[in-house]
């Protein structure tokens, strides 16, 4: 047996802390596919209902249920449970408290994108990882789109010279009126949830060009706006049937963008039927008040190499995907990647950010362009949550594009974000080192 082989009764442990929609891509995996080396052995959740519905999703996987704890007893699950590690899947804004008290307690920490929100609560986390014995407390961030095998191509052509010495980037993400539109039904249309879209989903985007260059941002500039969601701008554009949320509503009987959760069984399951415990309605509509987050963003990025990336950030596309543009010294690298729509949690976990279609295209400097052949991947994410999972919770390999992201790549990724919100509201050019110095 292999030396990174886990013996069969040393099955490593774990905790899942939030059993929301995105704790059942991390529960499915340990129970379905990872029996061997991976074990859960306990729930935590503010909402007992949803906390049922997890071990119901379990038993019917072949894994024993297990014990649920309120979050009230985070302690009490550690004490009573000794997990190895914890997975944090809750709401943004509470990531810091689960990873700090987490590592306190001596587990090791994996924490679902972002890492956190805010400066504050970063350096919190980072100062909790510095007071574990000798500073090696650790703390993974579940990044997928680095192994997916478009985007580790990206990095292999650009680590190999293809295009000399990478001078600019250009990078396009759209959501769509689908997966876009969900952000606004959600805790994440809160910034104090969220951070907005430029920490909860662009830390994907961030970390990706941060992973790309091997380099880290030095000053954030950006723009951003309110300009599709909203009941203001629905009332702009003549629109008069509004609602709060979907359920019970006439106005959203018809609307395409109301989410009606008695059609969908996970999400009845995990929300509609859970609200009475904890009053989160997860179908507001999408053109009501109490929109604090962005749906239209633009930032211009220098990082520490030298290299200065243009980004936009559409949250109301008619498309579902990103293209993203690199020039060098040596010529220019394009890639263009188009996902399937889906809804969080409202269907089959391998349709969430399934690719449609990939095209690379390699522009050398004096010669033709040719389009660079991408292995094809398997499952969600153009196949990079499969190497993912593996990278969690299955035997370990040595990984030569080093895709594994630490607490200090949450750090950096989640950084171009808080720079840039404070870029908005200042309108200022903001140094990333005055938000948070990382060492």
């Amino acid at each position: 047996m292999s030396d990174l082989q886990p013996a069969a009764d040393k099955k490593k442990r774990y905790a899942i802390v939030g059993t929301g929609g995105r704790a059942i891509f991390y529960y499915t995996a340990i129970a379905r596919d990872f029996p061997a080396t991976s074990l859960i052995v306990a729930l935590c959740d503010t909402n007992q209902t949803r906390m049922t519905y997890a071990n119901s999703k379990l038993e019917s996987m072949g894994h024993a249920s297990v014990s649920a704890y309120p979050a009230t007893q985070f302690d009490q699950m550690v004490q009573d449970t000794r997990p190895d590690e914890i997975i944090i899947t809750t709401i943004d804004r509470t990531h810091n408290l689960y990873i700090v008290r987490a590592l306190e307690l001596g587990c090791n920490v994996i924490t679902e994108k972002p890492m956190t929100i805010d400066a504050p609560r970063c350096r919190e986390i980072l100062d909790a990882v510095e007071r574990t014995p000798d500073g090696q407390g650790r703390v993974r961030v579940s990044f997928n789109y680095r192994y997916a095998p478009h985007n580790t191509k990206v990095f292999e052509l650009l680590r190999s010279g293809a295009i000399g010495t990478v001078t600019s980037v250009h990078f396009e993400w759209m959501l769509n009126t689908s997966h876009g539109a969900d952000y606004f039904r959600r805790w994440h249309r809160d910034r104090r949830n969220s951070g907005g879209l430029l920490v909860h989903k662009s830390t994907h985007h961030f970390d990706l060009v941060n992973f790309w260059l091997q380099t880290r941002p030095a000053t954030v500039y950006a723009q951003g706006d309110l300009k599709f969601y909203g009941r203001e701008n629905a009332e702009k554009r003549g629109v008069t049937g509004f609602y709060t949320r979907a359920k019970g509503s006439e106005a959203a009987k018809d609307d395409p963008f109301a989410l009606h959760m008695e059609d969908h069984e996970q999400l009845k399951a995990l929300y509609l039927d859970a609200e009475h415990e904890d009053a989160y309605y997860r179908d507001q509509g999408v053109f009501s008040d109490g929109i604090s987050i962005e749906d239209t963003m633009n930032l211009l990025v220098r990082y520490r190499n030298g290299a200065v990336m243009t980004y936009s950030l559409t949250a109301y596309a008619p498309w579902e995907g990103f293209r993203v543009s690199f020039n060098g010294t040596g010529g220019r690298l394009e890639l263009e990647v188009v996902e399937n729509s889906y809804v969080n949690s409202g269907g089959s976990q391998a349709a969430e950010g399934s690719i449609e279609k990939t095209t690379l295209l390699l522009r050398p400097l004096f010669d033709k362009p040719r389009e660079i052949e991408i292995a094809a991947g398997v499952g969600a994410h153009g196949g990079g949550d499969t190497v993912l999972l593996n990278d969690l919770f299955g035997v370990p390999t040595t990984d030569e594009y080093m895709r594994a992201a630490s607490h200090i790549d949450g750090a950096l990724s989640i950084l171009t974000g808080i720079a840039a919100n404070k870029s908005i509201a200042t309108g200022q050019v903001v140094n990333v080192d005055e938000v948070l110095r990382i060492p």
